[in-house]
């Protein structure tokens, strides 16, 4: 009798433990996959050697992955992509985080930049979370952001408009080829793609009309070049705008968001990580870039076609 309310006491203890533990706890150990050797080597590779800018003092960055949506299982190699650009040139110190307590004042204070890596509809459960967060970038700090950090904020407009677009909806598919332009071929942090736009396989969102920026508020730095050929399921949907990387001013603060990074196999891009280490360097104040909204320039260059 004894030994059986002992393991009666075992199971509901373990139950009750089960039900009060964090379910993205559980639900991220079913996505995420452990980044193999091979994997790590690709990365690393293909993260400079030099960052483009040297930091005009240490600096740390707070790199934020966590989902209460869609789990993207490229969140890994993210962070991977992240830490070696940190580690191999000394441009910053990096801390990985996916739980909400990270979000006070006083912690945000060691930090020059956070990052959302793939992120999905976060909702502080704290207005003072949530403050510090508006606080941290409109008073100086950087916000950046890779792919799914554009599918956020839902209940928090303030922080949701930082961004600068919400996704509605990917008719550009993973599976599929898509040719990019290049906004501004001359802007420094398209540096990385030699003047030339180019093909690359990933998933593109396009963005709710009210939600979307525009560019009046955005320097629109990439976006989907429209007038090329239908490639592994294209759709041709007409011409229209779609931008893909972009900059911004909020309040003092950077903002830099890229779209890319769907695939696990884009953080081992050259020259997208390049174009992602450029756009954080931007927004830690690091990397000079002009980010007046493209509307208000008077005069810019043709956007730069892929050369076939």
């Amino acid at each position: 009798m004894k030994s059986f309310l002992a393991a009666l006491m075992i199971v509901l203890i373990s139950s009750s433990l089960a039900s009060s533990q964090d379910p993205w706890e559980q639900k991220k150990a079913g996505r995420f996959k452990a980044v193999t050797e091979q994997q790590r080597d690709a990365i690393a590779a293909a993260v400079p050697e030099e960052s483009t800018a040297k930091p005009r003092k240490d600096r740390r960055i707070l790199v934020f992955y966590r989902c209460e949506g869609f789990i993207h299982t490229s969140i890994p190699h993210g962070n991977v992509a992240v830490e070696e650009m940190g580690r191999k040139t000394g441009a910053f110190q990096v801390d990985l985080a996916d739980t909400y307590d990270v979000f006070t004042k006083e912690n945000l204070a060691k930090y020059d930049l956070v990052l959302l890596n793939n992120t999905t509809h976060l909702k502080f459960p704290e207005a003072s979370q949530l403050n510090a967060f508006l606080d941290f970038v409109s008073g100086g700090k950087g916000l950046a952001g890779f792919h799914a950090a554009s599918d956020n904020f839902g209940r928090h407009p303030q922080a949701l408009s930082m961004v600068g677009g919400i996704f509605n909806g990917h008719p550009w598919g993973s599976g599929g080829t898509w040719a990019f332009k290049l906004d501004d071929a001359e802007h420094v942090l398209n540096a990385a793609f030699d003047g030339s736009g180019f093909w690359h396989q990933d998933e593109i969102y396009q963005y709710k009309p009210e939600s979307y920026a525009g560019t009046e508020n955005l320097r629109v730095l990439v976006s989907l070049d429209m007038s090329k050929e239908p490639v592994s399921g294209r759709i041709n949907d007409g011409p229209r705008e779609v931008p893909v990387s972009w900059v911004r001013t909020a309040g003092d603060g950077r903002v830099f968001y890229t779209n890319f990074g769907h695939r696990e196999e884009t953080f081992q891009s050259p020259a997208i990580v390049r174009h992602m280490l450029d756009g954080i360097q931007y927004a830690l104040g690091d990397l000079d870039a002009d980010a007046t909204p493209t509307a208000k320039i008077s005069s810019l260059k043709p956007a730069v076609a892929p050369a076939r």
